[in-house]
């Protein structure tokens, strides 16, 4: 059984094929039952972000959870081959590490990239598909993960996309400050983006979500109100910025809506942020005069700015995983001579046992015990010795040399001196 990561990301595939396929989180747990059913995977976990939709699997046979990846989200093999990238053993092992230290984000050095995996182990193990053998390799990847960020500079001075989403505001409107902002959805995502969009004073926030309860918390935080997800459509005029990120498996806000909103602006602009994968805006809505609509892509762009200067911590970093990843391959070969060991213990074991056992009759029969106790021990040495020194009598020509060195190295011996 080989452990391997297979996936896409904003390295290897557009937007338009990330969204296709990302796994809606309510449904998991599910398709993790799938993935294991008859597909030779042993063990998976999916780990699927804006950026990102990947496998990590222990299996015999790699290539069926790519087919199975594929038909999950109705698409044909060749749609999705060509963004597919598949990382075997100690690649998959680097490949996580370097996930969850920021080193594979967009936004390099990014913190969140770390919760979302523990969110897919917990997940993973939630639904019982996540054995011994990934268990460990998560347990290892969140270790390092945290001693790359307390020991480089890896997260210093971030670029968010967050930061990223106000600078682009900034770029149409003299003043953020200025602006009316809606903000769809009230995740992890949203949050950020509303820390950084009210740090600019805006004239007036409003969340809209599709639970209510989590809208009302989030902009009691931010002195803001609420909509419902249906109120949109009638109140979107009222806004000059929209920041939207939600789980919806099909956008919310189209190009009708828009066109309507703009009317009602008199063509006044509107930037729309749209951070979510699936996209919550129409791509459609892209094409009208009046709006600026930007993507994750075009976030990206912007933070690849922030780059240069922490080439010097992604030196340090890279360094740190080289060796944890010899580490834990080192960890896995070790396992595999566990059986091994135990079959060679409980063989010394059974041999000792019968050597006492026979002691113990002796001295109940009112033998010597000085010489009870060096029968013993020469019947403990004896049956220990019988197995080495029969197989060395065994062999022949080369085999006999071999087998000679491996006993001398195995018993830390020296012929003929």
């Amino acid at each position: 059984m080989q452990l391997f990561a297979l996936g896409i990301n904003h390295h290897t595939a557009p937007l338009a094929v990330r969204e296709q396929v990302a796994f809606d989180p309510s449904r998991t747990g599910q398709a993790l039952h799938d993935l294991l059913r008859g597909k030779g995977v042993r063990e998976a976990a999916i780990l699927s972000t804006c950026n990102r939709t990947e496998l990590y699997c222990a299996a015999d046979h790699p290539q069926a959870a790519a087919d199975w990846l594929a038909e999950y989200h109705a698409l044909t093999p060749q749609k999705l081959h060509p963004y597919l990238y598949q990382h075997p053993q100690k690649d998959a092992v680097r490949h996580m590490f370097r996930v969850a230290a920021g080193l594979d984000s967009m936004v390099l050095g990014e913190p969140q990239i770390l919760g979302q995996m523990k969110q897919a182990a917990r997940a993973a193990e939630e639904a019982g598909t996540l054995g011994m053998l990934l268990g460990k390799l998560f347990q290892r990847t969140f270790a390092v993960a945290k001693e790359v960020r307390s020991t480089t500079a890896i997260g210093a001075n971030i670029i968010s996309m967050a930061a990223a989403a106000v600078h682009l505001s900034a770029r149409i409107f003299d003043s953020v400050g200025a602006q009316k902002i809606l903000f769809v959805g009230a995740g992890e995502m949203i949050e950020l983006c509303a820390a950084h969009f009210c740090a600019q004073q805006p004239q007036r926030v409003t969340i809209a979500n599709r639970t209510l309860d989590r809208a009302e918390a989030l902009a009691a935080r931010f002195s803001g109100d609420t909509l419902r997800l249906d109120e949109i459509g009638e109140r979107l005029a009222d806004y000059d910025i929209v920041v939207s990120c939600t789980a919806s498996p099909l956008p919310i806000i189209g190009l009708g809506m828009v066109e309507r909103a703009l009317k009602v602006r008199r063509h006044r602009p509107m930037v729309m942020v749209d951070l979510a994968v699936p996209r919550d805006i129409e791509a459609e809505v892209g094409t009208l005069d009046d709006v600026f609509l930007y993507t994750l892509d075009d976030l990206g762009q912007i933070v690849e700015s922030g780059l240069e200067s922490r080439q010097a911590a992604v030196i340090e970093a890279e360094a740190i995983i080289d060796d944890r990843v010899s580490g834990f391959l080192h960890w896995m070969a070790s396992r595999e001579t566990v059986p091994t060991i135990r079959a060679l213990r409980d063989s010394a074991e059974r041999a000792r046992r019968h050597e006492v056992d026979h002691a113990l009759k002796l001295l109940a029969r009112g033998d010597d015990p000085g010489k009870v106790l060096e029968a013993l021990s020469h019947g403990l040495t004896n049956k220990l010795m019988h197995a080495p020194t029969h197989t060395l009598n065994q062999a022949e020509g080369a085999d006999r040399t071999a087998v000679a060195q491996l006993i001398s190295r195995i018993y830390n011996l020296h012929p003929g001196e």
